[in-house]
Protein backbone atom coordinates (compact mmCIF):
# COMPACT_ATOMS: atom_id res chain seq x y z
CA UNK A 1 0.00 0.00 0.00
CA UNK A 2 1.54 3.20 -0.82
CA UNK A 3 0.97 6.25 1.52
CA UNK A 4 0.57 9.65 0.49
CA UNK A 5 2.69 12.32 1.07
CA UNK A 6 0.62 13.64 3.80
CA UNK A 7 0.65 10.66 5.45
CA UNK A 8 4.53 10.14 5.24
CA UNK A 9 4.93 13.89 6.60
CA UNK A 10 2.31 13.31 10.01
CA UNK A 11 4.18 9.95 10.06
CA UNK A 12 7.33 11.15 10.43
CA UNK A 13 6.69 14.07 12.44
CA UNK A 14 4.18 11.93 15.26
CA UNK A 15 7.42 9.86 15.69
CA UNK A 16 10.05 12.58 16.02
CA UNK A 17 7.88 13.57 18.96
CA UNK A 18 6.79 10.50 20.52
CA UNK A 19 10.44 8.33 20.70
CA UNK A 20 11.93 11.12 22.16
CA UNK A 21 8.41 11.32 24.38
CA UNK A 22 8.19 7.84 24.86
CA UNK A 23 12.05 7.37 25.62
CA UNK A 24 11.78 9.79 28.64
CA UNK A 25 8.73 8.16 30.36
CA UNK A 26 10.56 4.43 30.28
CA UNK A 27 13.47 6.38 31.90
CA UNK A 28 11.42 7.71 34.55
CA UNK A 29 9.36 4.48 35.25
CA UNK A 30 12.98 3.03 35.79
CA UNK A 31 13.85 4.92 38.41
CA UNK A 32 11.29 4.11 40.47
CA UNK A 33 12.36 0.17 39.58
CA UNK A 34 15.77 1.20 40.59
CA UNK A 35 14.79 3.19 43.89
CA UNK A 36 12.86 0.16 45.00
CA UNK A 37 15.46 -2.03 44.35
CA UNK A 38 17.86 0.21 46.62
CA UNK A 39 15.80 0.50 49.42
CA UNK A 40 15.10 -3.37 49.40
CA UNK A 41 18.65 -3.59 50.34
CA UNK A 42 18.54 -0.93 52.72
CA UNK A 43 16.49 -3.52 55.15
CA UNK A 44 12.93 -4.79 55.13
CA UNK A 45 11.73 -1.35 57.15
CA UNK A 46 13.34 0.87 54.93
CA UNK A 47 11.72 -0.57 51.96
CA UNK A 48 8.25 -0.48 53.58
CA UNK A 49 8.39 3.36 55.03
CA UNK A 50 10.50 4.78 51.95
CA UNK A 51 8.23 2.89 49.51
CA UNK A 52 5.37 4.17 51.11
CA UNK A 53 6.94 7.76 50.98
CA UNK A 54 7.61 7.36 47.45
CA UNK A 55 4.39 6.21 46.43
CA UNK A 56 2.95 9.61 48.03
CA UNK A 57 4.74 11.65 46.57
CA UNK A 58 5.02 10.57 42.84
CA UNK A 59 1.39 10.38 42.99
CA UNK A 60 0.56 13.45 43.68
CA UNK A 61 3.65 15.25 41.90
CA UNK A 62 1.92 13.02 38.91
CA UNK A 63 -1.59 14.70 39.26
CA UNK A 64 -0.24 18.22 39.70
CA UNK A 65 2.06 17.57 36.86
CA UNK A 66 -1.12 16.46 34.68
CA UNK A 67 -2.83 20.03 35.14
CA UNK A 68 -0.36 22.14 34.40
CA UNK A 69 0.36 19.96 31.53
CA UNK A 70 -2.52 21.99 29.98
CA UNK A 71 0.09 24.18 28.42
CA UNK A 72 0.80 21.38 25.50
CA UNK A 73 -3.14 21.86 24.01
CA UNK A 74 -2.83 25.48 23.33
CA UNK A 75 0.71 25.83 23.09
CA UNK A 76 0.57 23.36 20.23
CA UNK A 77 -2.40 25.15 19.12
CA UNK A 78 -0.68 28.96 19.36
CA UNK A 79 2.07 27.28 17.65
CA UNK A 80 0.01 25.95 14.85
CA UNK A 81 -1.80 29.35 14.46
CA UNK A 82 1.75 31.15 14.53
CA UNK A 83 1.37 33.05 17.51
CA UNK A 84 4.40 33.81 19.40
CA UNK A 85 2.73 36.18 22.12
CA UNK A 86 0.22 33.74 23.21
CA UNK A 87 2.68 30.56 23.40
CA UNK A 88 4.73 33.44 26.02
CA UNK A 89 1.76 34.20 28.12
CA UNK A 90 0.84 30.45 28.31
CA UNK A 91 4.20 29.27 29.28
CA UNK A 92 4.46 32.49 32.12
CA UNK A 93 1.20 31.78 33.14
CA UNK A 94 2.39 28.16 33.24
CA UNK A 95 5.16 29.14 36.17
CA UNK A 96 2.82 31.07 38.20
CA UNK A 97 0.24 28.04 38.18
CA UNK A 98 3.21 25.22 38.79
CA UNK A 99 3.66 27.82 42.02
CA UNK A 100 0.52 28.42 43.08
CA UNK A 101 -0.20 24.32 42.88
CA UNK A 102 3.64 23.56 44.57
CA UNK A 103 2.85 25.24 47.91
CA UNK A 104 -0.31 23.64 48.75
CA UNK A 105 1.06 20.48 48.07
CA UNK A 106 4.41 21.22 49.77
CA UNK A 107 2.30 21.61 52.82
CA UNK A 108 0.28 18.79 52.84
CA UNK A 109 3.16 16.47 52.23
CA UNK A 110 5.29 18.40 55.37
CA UNK A 111 2.17 17.11 57.72
CA UNK A 112 1.41 14.08 55.55
CA UNK A 113 2.36 11.63 58.80
CA UNK A 114 -0.63 12.51 60.63
CA UNK A 115 -2.63 10.96 58.12
CA UNK A 116 -0.55 8.35 57.99
CA UNK A 117 -0.97 7.36 61.25
CA UNK A 118 -5.01 7.81 61.32
CA UNK A 119 -5.31 5.52 58.66
CA UNK A 120 -3.58 2.83 60.86
CA UNK A 121 -0.02 2.56 59.17
CA UNK A 122 2.66 1.44 61.85
CA UNK A 123 4.50 4.41 63.87
CA UNK A 124 8.29 3.22 62.63
CA UNK A 125 7.09 3.09 59.50
CA UNK A 126 5.54 6.40 59.33
CA UNK A 127 8.70 7.82 60.67
CA UNK A 128 10.58 6.53 57.91
CA UNK A 129 8.26 7.82 55.62
CA UNK A 130 8.80 11.16 57.08
CA UNK A 131 12.28 11.15 56.82
CA UNK A 132 12.12 10.51 53.35
CA UNK A 133 8.98 13.35 52.53
CA UNK A 134 10.64 16.02 54.59
CA UNK A 135 13.31 16.52 52.20
CA UNK A 136 11.71 15.50 48.75
CA UNK A 137 9.23 17.90 49.68
CA UNK A 138 11.51 20.06 47.66
CA UNK A 139 11.12 18.82 44.60
CA UNK A 140 7.43 19.65 44.28
CA UNK A 141 7.96 22.49 42.73
CA UNK A 142 10.88 21.53 39.91
CA UNK A 143 9.05 17.89 39.38
CA UNK A 144 5.62 20.46 38.37
CA UNK A 145 7.75 23.25 37.01
CA UNK A 146 9.65 20.19 34.10
CA UNK A 147 6.10 18.94 33.45
CA UNK A 148 5.08 22.78 32.64
CA UNK A 149 7.96 23.17 30.57
CA UNK A 150 8.33 19.51 28.89
CA UNK A 151 4.90 20.68 27.50
CA UNK A 152 5.67 23.96 26.20
CA UNK A 153 8.61 22.56 24.74
CA UNK A 154 6.42 19.36 22.87
CA UNK A 155 3.87 21.68 21.73
CA UNK A 156 6.60 23.52 19.73
CA UNK A 157 7.79 20.24 18.25
CA UNK A 158 11.08 20.44 20.63
CA UNK A 159 10.80 17.28 22.10
CA UNK A 160 14.67 15.14 22.24
CA UNK A 161 15.93 17.61 24.71
CA UNK A 162 13.10 16.47 27.03
CA UNK A 163 14.34 12.81 26.36
CA UNK A 164 18.54 13.41 26.61
CA UNK A 165 17.09 15.37 29.72
CA UNK A 166 15.62 12.49 31.88
CA UNK A 167 18.04 9.99 30.62
CA UNK A 168 20.86 11.82 32.02
CA UNK A 169 18.70 12.86 35.50
CA UNK A 170 17.74 9.48 35.65
CA UNK A 171 21.57 7.96 35.63
CA UNK A 172 22.70 10.66 37.78
CA UNK A 173 19.87 9.85 40.67
CA UNK A 174 20.45 6.31 40.38
CA UNK A 175 24.16 7.07 41.36
CA UNK A 176 22.98 9.85 43.93
CA UNK A 177 20.86 7.30 45.52
CA UNK A 178 23.96 4.71 45.48
CA UNK A 179 26.42 7.28 46.68
CA UNK A 180 24.21 9.09 49.22
CA UNK A 181 22.17 6.13 50.65
CA UNK A 182 25.32 3.70 51.29
CA UNK A 183 27.71 6.01 52.10
CA UNK A 184 30.34 5.90 48.76
CA UNK A 185 32.95 7.20 48.04
CA UNK A 186 33.82 9.44 51.24
CA UNK A 187 30.40 10.80 51.54
CA UNK A 188 28.08 9.47 55.04
CA UNK A 189 25.73 6.40 55.00
CA UNK A 190 22.29 8.45 55.00
CA UNK A 191 20.07 5.54 53.82
CA UNK A 192 16.78 6.63 52.88
CA UNK A 193 17.58 10.55 53.65
CA UNK A 194 20.29 10.20 51.17
CA UNK A 195 17.54 8.68 48.49
CA UNK A 196 15.37 11.39 48.92
CA UNK A 197 18.26 14.61 49.04
CA UNK A 198 19.49 12.75 45.57
CA UNK A 199 16.13 12.89 43.89
CA UNK A 200 15.35 16.14 45.22
CA UNK A 201 18.59 17.35 43.57
CA UNK A 202 17.77 15.44 40.60
CA UNK A 203 14.49 16.83 39.78
CA UNK A 204 15.91 20.46 40.39
CA UNK A 205 18.73 19.72 37.56
CA UNK A 206 16.66 18.63 35.48
CA UNK A 207 14.16 21.37 35.30
CA UNK A 208 17.26 24.10 35.56
CA UNK A 209 18.52 21.94 32.27
CA UNK A 210 15.20 22.28 30.64
CA UNK A 211 15.18 25.87 31.66
CA UNK A 212 18.74 27.13 29.91
CA UNK A 213 17.78 24.83 27.00
CA UNK A 214 14.92 27.32 25.77
CA UNK A 215 16.79 29.77 27.04
CA UNK A 216 20.11 29.15 25.06
CA UNK A 217 18.17 27.44 22.24
CA UNK A 218 18.81 29.51 18.40
CA UNK A 219 14.87 29.32 17.83
CA UNK A 220 13.34 28.46 21.46
CA UNK A 221 15.14 31.94 22.71
CA UNK A 222 13.15 33.94 20.73
CA UNK A 223 10.12 33.27 22.68
CA UNK A 224 10.75 36.01 26.09
CA UNK A 225 8.99 33.51 28.28
CA UNK A 226 10.94 35.23 31.26
CA UNK A 227 9.93 38.59 30.45
CA UNK A 228 7.38 40.04 32.48
CA UNK A 229 6.69 37.03 34.47
CA UNK A 230 5.84 39.03 37.69
CA UNK A 231 2.53 39.60 35.96
CA UNK A 232 -0.19 37.55 36.94
CA UNK A 233 -3.06 37.13 34.19
CA UNK A 234 -5.69 35.38 35.66
CA UNK A 235 -7.68 34.96 32.61
CA UNK A 236 -5.16 32.58 31.23
CA UNK A 237 -4.45 30.63 34.20
CA UNK A 238 -8.34 29.97 34.58
CA UNK A 239 -7.96 28.84 30.87
CA UNK A 240 -5.22 26.59 31.92
CA UNK A 241 -6.82 25.46 35.11
CA UNK A 242 -10.11 24.55 32.82
CA UNK A 243 -8.25 22.02 30.66
CA UNK A 244 -5.68 21.02 33.15
CA UNK A 245 -7.66 20.07 36.37
CA UNK A 246 -9.72 17.34 34.43
CA UNK A 247 -6.52 15.88 33.43
CA UNK A 248 -5.16 15.90 37.18
CA UNK A 249 -8.44 14.23 38.27
CA UNK A 250 -8.25 12.02 35.22
CA UNK A 251 -4.92 10.97 37.04
CA UNK A 252 -5.66 10.57 40.16
CA UNK A 253 -8.62 8.22 39.27
CA UNK A 254 -6.20 5.93 37.30
CA UNK A 255 -4.16 6.01 39.99
CA UNK A 256 -6.68 5.63 43.18
CA UNK A 257 -7.92 2.57 40.84
CA UNK A 258 -4.60 0.96 40.76
CA UNK A 259 -3.54 1.41 44.67
CA UNK A 260 -7.44 0.33 45.52
CA UNK A 261 -6.65 -3.23 43.46
CA UNK A 262 -3.25 -3.28 44.75
CA UNK A 263 -4.75 -3.11 48.43
CA UNK A 264 -7.24 -6.21 47.00
CA UNK A 265 -4.46 -7.65 45.89
CA UNK A 266 -2.75 -7.78 49.68
CA UNK A 267 -6.23 -9.13 50.96
CA UNK A 268 -5.69 -12.27 48.85
CA UNK A 269 -2.54 -13.30 50.42
CA UNK A 270 1.74 -12.65 49.74
CA UNK A 271 1.79 -14.79 46.90
CA UNK A 272 -0.82 -12.90 45.49
CA UNK A 273 0.36 -9.39 45.98
CA UNK A 274 4.05 -10.45 45.27
CA UNK A 275 2.46 -11.46 41.77
CA UNK A 276 0.69 -8.65 41.14
CA UNK A 277 3.75 -6.72 41.68
CA UNK A 278 5.96 -8.61 39.24
CA UNK A 279 3.15 -7.73 36.79
CA UNK A 280 1.87 -4.63 37.51
CA UNK A 281 5.58 -3.14 37.18
CA UNK A 282 5.88 -5.17 34.27
CA UNK A 283 3.23 -3.22 32.30
CA UNK A 284 4.10 0.36 33.87
CA UNK A 285 7.13 -0.13 32.06
CA UNK A 286 5.56 -0.99 28.84
CA UNK A 287 2.67 1.33 29.70
CA UNK A 288 4.92 4.13 29.25
CA UNK A 289 5.54 3.94 25.78
CA UNK A 290 1.72 4.47 24.88
CA UNK A 291 1.75 7.44 26.94
CA UNK A 292 4.53 8.92 25.28
CA UNK A 293 2.35 8.83 21.89
CA UNK A 294 -0.39 10.18 23.35
CA UNK A 295 1.73 13.23 24.50
CA UNK A 296 2.67 13.41 20.23
CA UNK A 297 -0.91 12.87 19.97
CA UNK A 298 -2.09 15.71 21.86
CA UNK A 299 0.79 18.18 20.16
CA UNK A 300 -0.10 16.85 16.77
CA UNK A 301 -3.54 17.46 16.93
CA UNK A 302 -3.45 20.35 18.51
CA UNK A 303 -0.99 21.80 16.04
CA UNK A 304 -3.75 21.00 13.31
CA UNK A 305 -6.69 22.35 15.58
CA UNK A 306 -4.31 25.85 15.50
CA UNK A 307 -4.61 25.80 11.78
CA UNK A 308 -8.13 25.20 11.82
CA UNK A 309 -7.74 22.04 9.10
CA UNK A 310 -9.90 19.29 10.05
CA UNK A 311 -8.24 16.50 7.81
CA UNK A 312 -5.05 17.26 9.64
CA UNK A 313 -7.12 16.82 12.71
CA UNK A 314 -8.88 13.46 11.66
CA UNK A 315 -5.19 11.99 10.12
CA UNK A 316 -3.37 12.83 12.86
CA UNK A 317 -5.94 11.28 15.56
CA UNK A 318 -6.06 8.09 13.83
CA UNK A 319 -2.54 7.70 12.79
CA UNK A 320 -1.37 7.99 16.09
CA UNK A 321 -4.37 5.37 17.78
CA UNK A 322 -2.91 3.04 14.72
CA UNK A 323 0.42 3.56 15.89
CA UNK A 324 0.09 2.74 19.67
CA UNK A 325 -1.94 -0.44 18.74
CA UNK A 326 0.46 -1.63 16.27
CA UNK A 327 3.31 -1.31 18.34
CA UNK A 328 1.10 -3.13 22.10
CA UNK A 329 0.22 -5.76 19.52
CA UNK A 330 3.91 -6.22 18.76
CA UNK A 331 4.96 -5.97 22.37
CA UNK A 332 2.04 -8.76 23.10
CA UNK A 333 3.49 -11.15 20.62
CA UNK A 334 6.95 -11.02 22.17
CA UNK A 335 5.70 -11.04 25.60
CA UNK A 336 3.19 -14.28 25.13
CA UNK A 337 6.10 -16.03 23.90
CA UNK A 338 8.64 -15.33 26.93
CA UNK A 339 6.61 -14.77 29.51
CA UNK A 340 8.62 -17.00 32.63
CA UNK A 341 11.71 -14.58 31.03
CA UNK A 342 9.74 -11.51 31.97
CA UNK A 343 9.44 -13.11 35.80
CA UNK A 344 13.17 -14.26 36.01
CA UNK A 345 13.54 -10.56 36.11
CA UNK A 346 12.04 -10.29 39.68
CA UNK A 347 12.50 -13.71 41.29
CA UNK A 348 14.75 -16.92 40.67
CA UNK A 349 11.96 -19.04 38.52
CA UNK A 350 14.39 -21.96 39.61
CA UNK A 351 14.06 -21.88 43.32
CA UNK A 352 11.36 -24.10 44.86
CA UNK A 353 10.07 -21.09 46.68
CA UNK A 354 9.25 -19.07 44.31
CA UNK A 355 7.15 -21.66 42.50
CA UNK A 356 3.66 -20.42 43.89
CA UNK A 357 4.15 -17.02 42.85
CA UNK A 358 5.15 -18.13 39.47
CA UNK A 359 2.05 -19.93 38.96
CA UNK A 360 0.00 -17.00 39.59
CA UNK A 361 1.99 -14.51 38.20
CA UNK A 362 1.65 -16.20 34.78
CA UNK A 363 -1.82 -16.15 33.65
CA UNK A 364 -2.02 -12.35 35.40
CA UNK A 365 0.73 -11.47 32.94
CA UNK A 366 -0.98 -13.54 30.03
CA UNK A 367 -4.30 -11.07 30.59
CA UNK A 368 -1.96 -8.00 31.20
CA UNK A 369 -0.04 -8.29 28.58
CA UNK A 370 -3.45 -8.87 25.78
CA UNK A 371 -5.57 -6.00 27.81
CA UNK A 372 -2.91 -3.51 27.12
CA UNK A 373 -3.30 -3.48 23.32
CA UNK A 374 -6.80 -1.46 24.15
CA UNK A 375 -4.79 0.53 27.39
CA UNK A 376 -2.95 2.06 24.55
CA UNK A 377 -5.58 2.73 22.31
CA UNK A 378 -7.83 4.82 25.43
CA UNK A 379 -4.64 6.29 26.13
CA UNK A 380 -4.04 7.99 22.85
CA UNK A 381 -7.04 8.34 21.86
CA UNK A 382 -7.49 10.29 25.31
CA UNK A 383 -4.12 11.89 24.16
CA UNK A 384 -6.35 12.91 20.97
CA UNK A 385 -8.34 14.39 22.87
CA UNK A 386 -6.47 16.60 25.13
CA UNK A 387 -5.59 18.09 21.20
CA UNK A 388 -9.15 18.91 21.01
CA UNK A 389 -8.87 20.77 24.30
CA UNK A 390 -11.59 18.60 24.86
CA UNK A 391 -10.80 16.65 28.76
CA UNK A 392 -14.08 17.05 31.06
CA UNK A 393 -16.25 14.73 29.21
CA UNK A 394 -13.35 11.87 29.41
CA UNK A 395 -13.72 12.43 33.10
CA UNK A 396 -17.05 11.88 33.47
CA UNK A 397 -15.96 8.63 30.88
CA UNK A 398 -13.77 7.35 33.24
CA UNK A 399 -15.72 6.85 35.88
CA UNK A 400 -18.19 4.13 34.86
CA UNK A 401 -15.30 2.12 32.89
CA UNK A 402 -13.00 2.21 35.36
CA UNK A 403 -14.26 2.43 38.80
CA UNK A 404 -18.06 1.26 38.26
CA UNK A 405 -18.13 -1.45 35.20
CA UNK A 406 -14.22 -2.20 35.77
CA UNK A 407 -13.51 -2.14 39.69
CA UNK A 408 -17.28 -3.94 40.04
CA UNK A 409 -16.47 -6.83 37.56
CA UNK A 410 -12.98 -7.55 39.41
CA UNK A 411 -14.27 -7.58 42.77
CA UNK A 412 -17.17 -9.99 41.56
CA UNK A 413 -14.87 -12.23 39.62
CA UNK A 414 -11.80 -12.19 42.19
CA UNK A 415 -13.96 -12.72 45.24
CA UNK A 416 -17.07 -14.16 44.25
CA UNK A 417 -15.96 -16.36 41.63
CA UNK A 418 -12.53 -17.21 43.21
CA UNK A 419 -10.52 -16.31 40.63
CA UNK A 420 -8.27 -14.38 42.76
CA UNK A 421 -5.79 -11.57 41.43
CA UNK A 422 -6.72 -13.22 37.91
CA UNK A 423 -10.14 -11.84 38.56
CA UNK A 424 -8.90 -8.51 40.02
CA UNK A 425 -7.09 -8.31 36.24
CA UNK A 426 -9.91 -9.28 34.15
CA UNK A 427 -11.98 -6.40 35.88
CA UNK A 428 -9.36 -4.14 35.01
CA UNK A 429 -9.13 -5.33 31.39
CA UNK A 430 -12.59 -5.19 30.64
CA UNK A 431 -12.78 -1.59 32.33
CA UNK A 432 -9.89 -0.88 30.19
CA UNK A 433 -11.95 -2.55 26.86
CA UNK A 434 -15.03 -0.33 27.77
CA UNK A 435 -12.47 2.86 27.97
CA UNK A 436 -11.35 2.66 24.89
CA UNK A 437 -14.66 2.07 23.32
CA UNK A 438 -16.02 5.27 25.19
CA UNK A 439 -13.02 7.37 23.83
CA UNK A 440 -13.60 6.08 20.58
CA UNK A 441 -16.78 6.70 20.49
CA UNK A 442 -15.99 10.58 22.12
CA UNK A 443 -13.41 11.38 19.06
CA UNK A 444 -15.60 10.48 16.34
CA UNK A 445 -18.23 12.42 18.06
CA UNK A 446 -16.30 15.28 18.21
CA UNK A 447 -15.04 14.89 14.32
CA UNK A 448 -18.53 14.71 13.57
CA UNK A 449 -19.63 17.92 15.59
CA UNK A 450 -16.94 19.80 13.34
CA UNK A 451 -17.87 18.35 10.32
CA UNK A 452 -21.05 19.03 10.16
CA UNK A 453 -20.90 22.78 11.60
CA UNK A 454 -17.85 23.22 8.86
CA UNK A 455 -15.58 25.01 11.33
CA UNK A 456 -12.67 24.02 13.78
CA UNK A 457 -14.05 27.20 15.39
CA UNK A 458 -16.78 24.70 17.19
CA UNK A 459 -14.12 23.28 19.34
CA UNK A 460 -14.04 25.88 21.69
CA UNK A 461 -17.92 26.02 21.91
CA UNK A 462 -18.95 22.56 22.19
CA UNK A 463 -16.15 20.92 23.97
CA UNK A 464 -18.41 19.86 26.95
CA UNK A 465 -21.45 19.03 25.35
Amino acid sequence: MTLNCSTRTEIKQFFQLAIPLASAQVAQSLTGFFDTIMMGRLGVETLAGGGLAALIFFAIANVAAGIVMAVSPLIAEANGAGNQRRIEDLTRQGFWLSLLLSIPITIAIAHFDSIMLQLGQPEATVTLANTYLDIILWGVFPVIGFAMLRGMVSGLSHAHPVMYIVVVGTLFNIMGNYVLGFGKFGFPRLELAGLALSSTVTLWGMFFALLIYILKHPQLRNYQILKQLHHLKPRIIWELGKIGFPIGIFLALEIGLFTVVSFLMGTLGVEVLAAHQIVFQTMIVIFMIPLGMSYAATVRVGQWLGQKNLAGIKRAGYLSISAGAIFAIAITIVMLLFPTAIISLYIDINDPANAEIIRLALPMLAIATVSQILDAVQKITYGALQGLQDTRIPVLLNIPAFWIIGLTSGYLLGFYFDLGGVGLWLGQSIGVAVAAFLFLIRWQQRLLQISQIGRVDILHQSSDR
